[in-house]
């Protein structure tokens, strides 16, 4: 049967594809960018302090087999830097990235008294990996009508009992304290080393390594991450991109707490969580949205927070938005085949970013031709999976699995849509003139230069803006259950913070729902066992997510679905797809060549896994291949790094194991120009 309203839009789509043109420069670079709805008042000289807080209210960690490490962003808007520039140890070590954690003392008023420092502070956590006692994935289960959740089962259920299952099945790292500054400096104290046991009960029992703490020299937590190392002490093949028993990972989470000691007086701080993930192997180009979009989303649902003011800042709320658009060109050739995915403009065009920028009556036409190429989220009707197909972003979204269903594309947050709507109606303000007026949008080179008032919510917006905010199928980091209240310590408790996750007190790690998890079970629990939708304990976010983490992360970057061009995408930011590679890039810039064959390599790309699903001469290089060699070869793949060329900066492949430059001499008379 032919499908006439989806031919239509094909050819719509076509007609948007940009010509012949060459890729230009990348937008302009990141930029500080802080939400100052979060801001607290200044408390009055000699304040007392009443109450302290720990910051960011969620950390991320990233796991890396390095022993060199870097500290995650400090700053909302700018990316994490290491010292050396590098973000790996050579071409096969990923280098960590750690969270550190900083108190803050208010006054009776909730004004900032300013953060603390030095040994008064007696840090505690709890990470623990229960991943494979947990349930299997199919898909979200809040969705509804729209894309109902589908139950699961226990993965490994051959383990019946719990005391079985705790015993086999919980990597629990148990609860460390540490106190003092540059306390574990070097990281060889075996006293701050988390450490727990898949498989206990078998002859084959592995002992498993979560991470490990240690302080600055101000006292500041640092929540060090582990290696990244996934195993089966059995042996067991790899059968699911989701769900593998008898297999590990060391992925982990929990909470942390501080009890802090000012002048003489003991306060116990509002507890954080950490949770240590994958990397973010393109760790200057954020998801379209994230995970600061979903959680900000979800407090103003709810009726915690309120809208902006209107008009809003367009360098604050609304350029961000188009420029990870932009930025998508870098890591997948489906937006590379577009001006910036569907027909918007050129962002390294500081005229084109100026019209933007306009609010103008006489500049409303062109902003709405520009708003209606975004994907609606309040268009839920069963003729939206047509109408809203072709939209921005071309990504999938949690309902895949339900054909037809407009959950199968990616939906963005309704308050992320809402700034748009604010823009393309002129309700916002121009506060850009090639960079951010004073009165808007300040520059801040590093976490000390942001004003006091600003700095807790600052780094709770810096660590959760580079987490994928969706599709969640599961995720990439952490997935669907961030959008939901019933997860945040404000729905059981009125004063406390935003975004700080609610500490559960089970008896157990072990959380038993029964032999199948459902959205009933989920969201109201199984007997005299809470939901898991509520409080969590160590280890209850990263449950949810892929066992192994490599295999889903490395099995869904992109699908081919009935309409198979252009080709659908899941997490390009964090895990690329097509990519410029290094070698092309260095051709690029080589005097040697005439300047058609430098711009040929400069506008072409090549997958950011090659060689992964086949590797060897002659390998047979299928789909469980590919997920199975991840789970051991992953470091070999590159970062994706701003880089200066002739036309501009440009985003390029870097330390990627596979690094031809090394290999091939790039002259014409060579054959080596791409295809």
């Amino acid at each position: 049967m032919t499908d006439h309203s989806t031919h239509a839009s094909r050819r719509q789509f076509l007609g948007m594809a940009s010509s012949a043109a060459l890729i230009a420069g990348a937008p302009m670079p990141a930029r500080a960018n802080i939400d100052t709805r979060s801001a607290y008042g200044a408390a009055p000289s000699g304040a007392a302090v009443a109450k302290v807080r720990i910051y960011p209210a969620i950390g991320i960690c990233r796991v890396g087999g390095a022993e060199s490490w870097f500290y995650a962003p400090e700053v909302p808007g700018l990316p994490p830097m290491p010292a050396d520039g590098n973000f790996k140890d050579g071409l096969e070590k990923v280098k960590k990235q750690v969270q550190r954690f900083r108190v803050y003392a208010f006054d009776d008023e909730d004004n900032i008294i300013g953060e603390v420092t030095g040994d008064g502070i007696t840090w505690g956590v709890h990470l623990a990996n229960t991943k494979a006692n947990w349930y299997g994935f199919n898909n979200p289960l809040d969705n509804g009508d729209l894309a109902p959740g589908l139950p699961s089962q226990k993965r490994n259920q051959y383990f019946v009992s719990d005391q079985d299952r705790e015993e086999n099945l919980i990597i629990d790292g148990g609860l460390l304290e540490i106190s003092g500054a540059d306390t574990n400096a070097g990281g060889g104290d075996p006293d701050y080393q988390f450490e727990g046991t898949f498989w206990g009960g078998q002859a084959d029992a592995a002992a498993v390594g979560l991470g490990q703490l240690r302080t600055d020299d101000a006292g500041r937590l640092m929540v060090v991450p582990p290696d990244g190392v996934s195993n089966s002490p059995s042996g067991a093949a790899i059968t699911s991109f989701a769900d593998n028993n008898a297999w590990h990972d060391d992925w982990c989470d929990g909470p942390v707490t501080a009890s802090v000691e000012i002048n003489g007086e003991v306060f116990e701080a509002e507890p954080s969580w950490v949770a240590c993930v994958g990397p973010n192997f393109a760790p200057e180009i954020p998801p379209i949205t994230t995970m600061y979009d979903v959680v900000a989303d979800m407090n103003v649902q709810a009726g915690w927070a309120d809208l902006p003011d209107l008009p809003i800042s367009f360098m604050t709320y609304i350029y961000p938005t188009f420029r990870r658009i932009a930025l998508m060109e870098w890591v997948t050739q489906a937006a590379n085949l577009r001006q910036g995915w569907m027909a918007i403009g050129d962002l390294g065009d500081p005229a084109y970013v100026a019209r933007l920028a306009d609010p103008s009556p006489e500049n409303e036409a062109f902003r709405m031709e520009i708003f209606d190429l975004f994907r609606d989220p309040y268009n839920l009707t069963d003729s939206a999976y047509i109408e809203e197909r072709l939209k921005i972003p071309y990504m999938l979204g949690d309902g895949v699995n339900y054909d037809g269903s407009p959950l199968q594309w990616f939906q963005f947050p309704k308050l992320q849509y809402e700034y748009l709507r604010a823009w393309a109606a002129g309700a916002f303000v121009d506060d850009y003139n090639g960079q951010a007026a004073e009165d808007a949008v300040t520059d801040y080179a590093s976490f000390d230069d942001i004003p006091l008032e600003l700095q807790p919510g600052a780094l709770t917006q810096a660590a959760l803006e580079p987490l994928s905010g969706g599709a969640f199928h599961p995720g990439v980091e952490l997935t669907y259950y961030l959008r939901l209240k019933e997860m945040y310590a404000h729905e059981y408790d009125d004063g406390a913070e935003l975004f700080r996750i609610a500490h559960g007190d089970r008896d157990s790690l072990n959380q038993n729902l029964g032999r199948l998890l459902t959205p009933d079970v989920a969201f109201n629990g199984f007997g005299d066992t809470p939901p898991p939708i509520g409080p969590q304990m160590a280890g209850d976010l990263t449950r949810w997510m892929g066992l192994p983490w490599q295999c889903d992360a490395f099995s869904c970057q992109q699908v081919l679905m009935q309409q198979n061009y252009p080709t659908a995408v899941w997490w390009p930011a964090l895990l690329p797809i097509d990519v410029l590679p290094e070698a092309y890039y260095a051709a690029a810039l080589d005097d040697g060549l005439t300047q058609d064959e430098r711009d040929k390599f400069l506008d072409s790309r090549i997958s950011w896994s090659r060689g992964v699903a086949g590797i060897g001469y002659h390998a047979n290089g299928s789909y469980w291949d590919g997920i199975t060699n991840m789970i051991t070869v992953w470091e070999r793949m590159g970062f994706v790094v701003r880089m200066p060329s002739p036309r501009g900066d440009v985003f390029v492949e870097m330390q990627h194991a596979d690094n031809m430059e090394t290999r091939f001499d790039w002259r014409p008379s060579q054959g080596m120009l791409p295809n």
